[in-house]
Order: C-alpha cells, then sequence, then structure tokens
C-alpha cells in the first residue's frame, strides 16, 4: 500500500488532527486517512446517467416518449435554415 509524507504541518494542525481522531476512536493516522479517502473520494458525486433519470422521473417521461420522440425525428428530417 502506498505512503505519503506530509511535511510542514504546523503544531495547531497536528493538534487538531489528534483532537479530532480521538473524538472519533480512532489513531491520528487513521483518521487523516479517512480525511483523505473523503475528500478524494466522496460519496455524493455527481454520476450524469442517473441524474438524467432522475430529472426525467421529476418530469413524468416515460420510455415510450422518448421514442415517440425518436419516431418523429426519424420520418421528418430537419431542414437547414436558409441564408438568403
Amino acid at each position: 500500500m502506498p505512503a505519503v509524507t506530509i511535511g510542514n504541518l504546523s503544531a495547531a494542525t497536528h493538534r487538531a488532527l489528534k483532537v479530532r481522531a480521538a473524538h472519533h476512536g480512532r489513531s491520528t493516522e487513521a483518521e487523516m486517512r479517512e480525511i483523505l479517502e473523503s475528500a478524494a473520494r466522496p460519496q455524493a458525486r455527481l454520476r450524469p446517467g442517473s441524474a438524467l433519470v432522475e430529472r426525467s422521473r421529476r418530469l413524468g417521461l416515460t420510455s415510450e416518449d422518448v421514442a415517440g420522440r425518436d419516431e418523429t425525428l426519424a420520418r421528418a428530417p430537419v431542414e437547414p435554415m436558409g441564408l438568403e
């Protein structure tokens, strides 16, 4: 497992980490691991596909709505706008 060394950490920050670790019942090193894990891999990261599905549900769209739109577009190609 990779190891990381953090240099130039202030004494006040180190004390705060020790207090926070004690509050959570773990070692200072374990507390720092948890902080880094939370920052690097947040639980609530945006998943675009899930966000689109949720938005469609809130709007009341169904699979039939999307299929109908696709059929309409396939039947009637869009004419380019004239610039004359």
